[in-house]
């Protein structure tokens, strides 16, 4: 076995097509994990400027204040989701949904809903990072690798002659293939292993990370070594196999999105934002009444303080805030229980697709997913009503103003 695998690592050597695979996907993959490498520590560091001009934003805005409503009202709290230590291998959803907020008292859903983010572009053409490269690219390259390994033998009539003095198809095309393939395997992990290492990744993601993509080459390694058994010409099973991958890669999970969506619709973010305003714009010119009442059935504990006596008080101002969020409820649960709907029905088309099922991997694993998205939502949300919880028992029974109080106020952990 050993000299059989020798013999096939001096002909690789003298194949300079297989060479210049090999050091393609070598460079790509030092390219996609510096560029992942590149943005995290940007993200990073814009956070950590954040969170420091956060705190005194706030402390500046507290000092002039001289109510609970006024403290309430001009201090805002940074909310973010970090980058895991895996994330410059997968950025995934971090492209196309927002990962820090700047929230105050305010109706949450319209603070969260409004929010824009900074790579929304990446949304359409996506970004290169060594999850793109493992799931899409690494398989054309192992294509351009394996393909033409029986039919070039065929076409140079030796096919016969070589399998024979072999013994066995087996033994000659397998050292061959698997030298390829282990090849590839090992240029595209080599860098995504100095990335982990210098971003602190644990093992055991490291060790999964590989996993997948050692099992993403096997499975397409199969399927070239099926299709390379047909007796035809290099081109025309290079033009199979590139088929095959559009179909795989492209076509399914294409058509998937399109079934996927039409069978779950969405409600956009925009008719949350819009009927969540309406709602707080209208409270202005309707009786008190309309708003404490609704406010008080879900909060019956400062019934005995919902009486607004004048044109103005905070807490009824906080009230249809509230109250704007409790309309907009149902529209909101329905929009994060459709994205979580069609996040697990991709999951599931997914496994018809290695280059999807691959991609989702990838995001599990760097927690750039949709559900881990969705799951700092709801970390913003939980976070604003701890806000409320601080601010409602000061203001409604109109606790005299203190400012050394405002020392507890909830600080957002993220990992929380």
């Amino acid at each position: 076995m050993l000299r059989t695998f020798t013999r096939e690592w001096r002909f690789l050597r003298k194949d300079r097509g297989t060479q210049f695979w090999l050091a393609l996907a070598l460079v790509l993959s030092a390219i996609a994990v510096s560029f992942g490498i590149a943005e995290v520590r940007e993200q990073r560091t814009t956070l950590a400027t954040l969170v420091q001009e956060d705190a005194a934003d706030r402390a500046n805005a507290l000092s002039t204040q001289a109510d609970w409503g006024g403290a309430a009202y001009y201090a805002y709290h940074l909310t973010y989701e970090p980058p895991s230590d895996f994330a410059f291998a997968a950025m995934g959803q971090r492209d196309i949904a927002p990962w820090k907020h700047r929230i105050k008292m305010l109706a949450i859903e319209g603070q969260i809903h409004e929010a824009d983010t900074r790579n929304a572009d990446f949304g359409l053409v996506g970004r290169f990072d060594f999850a793109f490269l493992a799931a899409s690219v690494a398989p054309l390259i192992l294509i351009l690798l394996l393909y033409d390994l029986r039919a070039s033998e065929r076409t140079a009539r030796r096919h016969d002659l070589l399998v024979a003095t072999a013994g066995s198809p087996r033994s000659l095309w397998l050292p061959r293939a698997a030298l390829r393939v282990s090849a590839l395997a090992m240029l595209l992990l080599v860098p995504l292993w100095i990335g982990a290492a210098i971003e602190g990744t644990s093992l055991s993601i490291v060790l999964q990370a590989s996993g997948i993509v050692i099992g993403a080459l096997l499975v397409w390694w199969l399927v070239v070594e099926l299709v390379s058994r047909i007796d035809a010409s290099p081109s025309v099973l290079l033009t199979s196999l590139i088929g095959l991958w559009l179909a795989l890669a492209i076509v399914v999970p294409a058509i998937a999105k399109t079934a996927i969506d039409a069978a779950n619709p969405v409600p956009d973010g925009g008719e949350i934002l819009l009927l969540q305003r309406e709602t707080v714009n209208d409270a202005w010119d309707l009786p008190k009444e309309a708003t404490m009442e609704p406010f008080v059935e879900h909060h019956p504990e400062w019934q005995a303080h919902s009486t607004i006596e004048q044109g103005f008080e905070w807490k009824w101002y906080y009230a249809f805030q509230q109250v704007g969020d409790q309309t907009v409820a149902p529209l909101a649960e329905q929009y994060r229980m459709a994205r979580l709907e069609r996040d697990r029905e991709a999951g599931l088309v997914s496994l018809l697709s290695p280059t999807s099922l691959v991609e989702r991997a990838f995001e599990k694993l760097a927690r750039t997913d949709a559900t881990a998205m969705i799951a700092y939502e709801d970390k913003v949300r939980d976070f604003h009503a701890q806000l409320r919880a601080f601010h409602y028992p000061l203001m409604f029974p109109e606790v005299e103003y203190d400012p050394a109080l405002l020392e507890g106020l909830p600080q957002y952990d993220p990992a929380g």
